[in-house]
């Protein structure tokens, strides 16, 4: 099941390591009190071996209560519950009538059952230790290609979700980003053919070279022609050290918004223009309040596939109105089956919304909506990463 949460915003407790989330269970107030149902166990156990008959006895079961503190504890607590079970095992076994004692064996029982619980728990321990240290390291190579975006970044309204298919690795081959620059604000989507890490490392040179090319360059042809340069560079560059991933390549889409001057900032209600080029990827579309319109597809080919074609896709100049807002997914949502096998309406569901409130092309409000429109279409069982990603000018 894939990640149930906005990219930028803390995970939720359901998200969380089971490590954690037992943490966060077993706490009162910041204090942990994860001793307590094995020590109530103990307690139960103790009181109903006293109050049975001799033939009936039942002390020797106190051996769970190190497991069950192991299980839930730490180390140095598991060990305590280990020797105050064994105290309590000798206190009321001796408390009977010598024929009625279970003896020796069930003290070792008891012995080697706290011993075990204890080794166990470090094991447990040792193991939560390093998936936490995992969970860091993942964390924070997803901030580094996926990095946080300022509230109004490059002059822009915005708002991204990810979604991805593998909620441990929380990231994938979707990536996104805004890069303000000397000549306008470029806005780059896409998608890395392929998962795991690979992927990661392919997305992470892409936004690298946008990340430069978009602030420095005046042209967006010329941005798009050092991303497929990228692309290529980096295939070979794989290629040599032996890891040929096949046909890699990536989809895309790259918009640029040009600067504004002061005269044109100043006159209300004119059209916007921006430019875009699609690397074979699914069309944006324009979300405005009296409907939804799809962007023309171009005809460029992925990122990494520049030798099948003919030169570089071309820039495509749409008009934008004010208040319109840019709507780009990755195919997470447009592949998106229900139980069924139909694809997400993602058009239909858009514009059913706006009938009932035109205000949905808030980004933010946009992005909630085909969020929980796919969640709730694929029952929450994502088949590849998602990104739904809005942007429009401020």
């Amino acid at each position: 099941m894939g990640t149930r949460r906005p990219l930028l915003a803390p995970p939720p407790p359901d998200e969380r390591p089971d490590a954690v989330q037992r943490q966060q269970l077993l706490r009162v107030r910041g204090r942990s009190v994860a001793w307590l149902p094995p020590l109530l166990l103990l307690v139960v156990i103790a009181v109903l071996d006293w109050n049975t008959s001799g033939e009936f006895r039942i002390i020797s079961w106190i051996v769970l209560v190190p497991g069950i503190a192991a299980a839930i504890c730490g180390v140095w607590g598991t060990a305590a519950l280990a020797v105050l079970s064994l105290i309590t095992y000798v206190t009321v076994d001796t408390s009977w009538p010598h024929q009625y004692q279970t003896g020796l064996p069930d003290f070792i029982l008891v012995a080697i059952g706290g011993v075990l619980a204890v080794l166990a728990c470090a094991v447990r321990v040792r193991g939560e230790q390093r998936m936490l240290h995992m969970q860091d390291i993942a964390e924070t190579t997803r901030r580094t290609v996926l990095r946080p975006l300022a509230p109004g970044w490059g002059d822009l309204d915005h708002a991204a979700v990810y979604l991805a298919a593998d909620s441990e690795a929380r990231v994938g081959g979707d990536f996104y980003d805004i890069q303000p620059g000397l000549h306008g604000t470029r806005v780059l989507l896409g998608d890395v053919q392929g998962k795991g890490l690979a992927a990661v490392e392919t997305a992470a040179a892409l936004l690298g070279t946008f990340r430069e090319t978009a602030y420095h360059e005046p042209l967006l042809h010329t941005v798009a022609e050092r991303l497929e340069i990228r692309m290529q560079r980096h295939l070979r560059y794989s290629a040599e050290l032996g890891r040929d991933h096949g046909d890699r390549f990536a989809t895309g889409v790259l918009i640029g918004f040009p600067a504004t001057s002061p005269d044109t900032a100043d006159t209300a209600g004119t059209q916007d223009t921006v430019e875009v080029v699609n690397f074979g990827h699914e069309p944006p579309l324009v979300v405005a309040p009296d409907g939804v319109r799809v962007l023309p597809p171009g005809e460029g080919l992925p990122l990494g596939l520049s030798e099948l074609g003919y030169g570089s896709p071309p820039v495509l100049r749409v008009p934008l109105a004010p208040g319109e807002t840019l709507l780009l997914v990755t195919d997470g949502v447009t592949e998106a089956r229900d139980a069924t096998g139909a694809f997400f309406p993602l058009r239909d569901r858009l514009a059913r919304a706006l009938a009932r409130d035109p205000r949905i092309v808030d980004p933010r409000l946009l992005v909630g909506l085909v969020r929980d429109g796919t969640l709730r279409h694929s029952g929450g069982h994502l088949a590849d990463d998602t990104t739904i990603f809005a942007v429009r000018r401020r």
